[in-house]
């Protein structure tokens, strides 16, 4: 059974967030971004149960309104009148790894090309219509099919085009991606094509915690009445989404907010459009909600905060975030300009108070959405106790995180501990990351997050300008989808075609027609069509290109920080993380210094982590690289079972000395063999520097069987594309 939407203790950006979609999808979805284990998963499953239930034409495959059909249906036309049946609203998980036919659907070429049918399967846009289309971990799925869920959700159709059969139905859903950005980011341009985003955390308020675990374990313990006592406070909610969708058409949206939604994206320096465009809509789900005919500045204060942040970000070192005080200034600049325009105080009816608090953390009688009551008045928290039954909490207790199914975990909201008491102009936004104050860092610290205000991650950030040079695993794999190797994929050109292997893929026409016409006098054909058999069809074959594991190991010893060449270390490697990131690799790190080396880094996609990661590398000390390299081994080893289809690429970033234990070189050289043994391509990346060279990275890279390259060779002002070879 789904936890319940008003039991989610806490996160009043997240929910408020979800909840101005579902008055207003044409906002165009949420993004959550959140560590492990705080709950997105719990309160997006809930989400769904608030939605008005759906009329849809019976039997219709693709959910069609009986007040307003699709004309292109694929299971149409349907009649005037039609019959209708009501449902509720479906909420349809997408797997990470599901094929591009189950997303958009699938033709049975079988059929089209034998019997000149068109049979069209529809997949999960289709069944998600009218509904909630949830996409968890979205930053691990691939990227064509992350392009065919925003393009769908943008244009509210999904278009299927295949070997000369079209494909139309109408897609219009709700779209709520979470993810945890230590497993990688999402590129700008698909964060920009999500509506809003909201960051979620871990409260560390142990009452909250303790809530947290007790609404759990009741919840564990009887589903079905812990759903029940918490039906009326989801009804209520429910009844608000409703009338605030009645509402939403007769909202209006001032010139004087419009101006200031202009002159917010306009300060922040966004890209295009559609920033302006998504906050003006958000601005009007917000009065809507809070019952409000016109959109006030509060409204578009709110719709800011939520649709901004992610929009900020110019390349993968940018870390999300909103500076709160900009934006009142902003804000402050449009009033300033047209004093005589609405003020903050144009305040229509049932103003619930503080707008952008959300829903309330209210349990069943407690009050509904927006501030304790079904219009918002400032009701008493209800925290439940040990055994379910909710007790009276009042005061300004804090506000914080739900646990539920599958994603059991405290969070609050990105203002710690009771900030969702207050309003966002008094919390200061992402001032703080789960009640811990950030240090405050001048705006000239080169650790400073960019884009994220002073709260966010000191990062190592690269010099401008400079690029890395294309580094490829050598013949064709057979990995996920990217931008570096060749490989062997569902997109890219055609290089063949052969028998397949379970649900046919991309049909190979050419080759489907050689195989069936020798047959065809025995099939009986004279003349007509040709007659085709299931045995006949081939799929292409296509090449394109993938993503690697590109896994650096890093000399931070005594040799190379004491004649200062880890700076320029740190900027090559940056610049290869940028390339690493652009193809959509993974990315791991190891360092070895002192007596042993240590995973700084394991596999992940994000490569705002590695460069945080690299700010607080340690250097000095003698030179194990033995060490180093026998641990790449023993992580190329662990990913190989987790990840078997990515191929790593392996830079070995040294100077070649070996100083510590015993016979250190000798032992350096076993290592190399071991490395070598595993079958990874590898690059030594040389640093190196003075008038006297011993060459001993040449010899590692002998001893590896990999091409050996000085480190300035690897990156380069311009021409990032200019290839250097791997294989040796």
């Amino acid at each position: 059974m789904t936890y319940p939407f008003s039991a989610v203790l806490g996160m009043a950006d997240m929910r408020l967030a979800l909840l101005l979609n579902a008055v207003s999808p044409a906002i165009g979805g949420v993004l959550v971004r959140g560590e492990k284990g705080t709950a997105k998963s719990t309160a997006v499953r809930a989400l769904a149960a608030l939605l008005p239930p759906v009329r849809r034409v019976e039997g219709c495959r693709f959910g069609c309104d009986p007040a307003e059909p699709d004309p292109a249906c694929p299971d149409g036309p349907h009649p005037t009148g039609a019959t209708a049946e009501i449902r509720p609203a479906r909420l349809v998980e997408l797997p990470v790894g599901a094929a591009e036919d189950r997303v958009v659907g699938s033709l049975d070429l079988e059929k089209a090309l034998g019997e000149g049918v068109r049979a069209f399967e529809p997949g999960l846009l289709a069944a998600a219509h009218r509904g909630v289309l949830y996409v968890d971990e979205v930053n691990l799925l691939h990227d064509h099919l992350v392009d065919l869920l925003l393009d769908a959700a943008a244009m509210g159709r999904s278009h299927v085009e295949r070997e000369g059969v079209s494909v139309s139905h109408a897609a219009r859903f709700l779209l709520v991606g979470t993810m945890n950005p230590e497993e990688g980011e999402l590129r700008p341009q698909l964060l920009d094509r999500f509506g809003l985003t909201v960051e979620v955390g871990a409260s560390r308020d142990p009452e909250v915690r303790v809530e947290v675990v007790r609404r759990r374990l009741a919840a564990d313990a009887d589903p079905a009445g812990f759903a029940a006592r918490w039906a009326d406070a989801d009804a209520e909610i429910a009844a608000q989404v409703a009338a605030a969708r009645r509402r939403l058409s007769g909202v209006r949206l001032p010139d004087a907010a419009l101006r200031q939604i202009a002159e917010v994206c306009a300060a922040f320096d966004v890209d295009g459009m559609r920033a302006d465009i998504v906050t003006a809509r958000t601005a009007l789900a917000h009065a809507a909600w809070h019952g409000r005919d016109r959109v006030t500045i509060d409204d578009v204060r709110v719709a800011a905060r939520l649709a901004l942040p992610h929009r900020r970000r110019r390349d993968p070192f940018d870390t999300p975030g909103l500076d709160e005080k900009r934006l009142d200034e902003a804000l402050q600049r449009a009033q300033d300009a047209h004093p005589d325009d609405d003020g903050p105080d144009d305040n229509g009816p049932n103003d619930s108070g503080p707008d952008d608090s959300g829903p309330d953390d209210s349990g069943p009688n407690g009050g509904g959405p927006g501030g304790g009551g079904p219009n918002g008045g400032g009701g008493p928290q209800d925290h439940a106790t040990s055994d379910g039954e909710p007790v009276d909490h009042r005061g300004p207790g804090p506000a914080g995180p739900s646990a539920a199914d599958g994603d059991a975990g405290p969070t609050d909201g990105p203002g710690g501990t009771d900030d969702d008491a207050r309003p966002a102009d008094d919390r200061g936004g992402h001032a703080q990351h789960g009640g811990r104050e950030a240090p405050d860092r001048g705006d000239d610290d080169p650790r400073r997050g960019r884009d994220g205000g002073a709260d966010a991650q000191p990062v190592a950030v690269p010099r401008g300008g400079l690029t890395a040079r294309l580094l490829t695993a050598p013949g064709v794999g057979d990995g996920v989808p990217g931008r570096r190797s060749r490989a062997r994929t569902g997109r890219g050109r055609t290089t063949g075609a052969r028998v397949p292997n379970g649900r046919v893929g991309a049909l190979h026409l050419p080759a489907t027609v050689r195989a069936a016409a020798p047959h065809q006098a025995s099939r009986g054909r004279l003349t007509g069509p040709l007659r085709l058999r299931p045995d006949d069809v081939r799929e292409a074959v296509r090449e394109g290109r993938e993503g690697n594991l590109v896994l650096f190991v890093v000399d931070a010893s005594g040799s190379m920080g004491a004649r200062q060449r880890m700076t320029a270390v740190k900027d090559a490697v940056l610049a290869l993380l940028t390339d690493a990131y652009q193809r959509r690799d993974k990315v791991a790190v190891i360092a070895f210094r002192g007596a042993d080396a240590r995973t700084v880094l394991p596999a992940t996609s994000s490569v705002l982590a590695a460069s945080t990661r690299l700010t607080e590398l340690p250097t000095g000390g003698r030179t194990p690289l033995a060490e180093g390299l026998l641990a790449a081994a023993d992580l190329l080893r662990v990913e190989r079972l987790r990840d078997p289809k990515r191929r790593p690429l392996v830079l070995v970033v040294t100077d070649g000395r070996a100083t510590a234990g015993t016979r250190p070189l000798d032992r350096a050289a076993g290592a190399a063999a071991v490395l070598a043994a595993t079958g990874a391509p590898c690059v030594v990346v040389d640093c190196e520097t003075g008038p006297v060279r011993l060459n001993l990275a040449r010899r590692l890279a002998t001893q590896l069987n990999a091409p050996h390259h000085p480190l300035a060779a690897l990156t380069h002002p311009a021409a990032p594309d200019a290839g250097l070879p791997v294989a040796a």
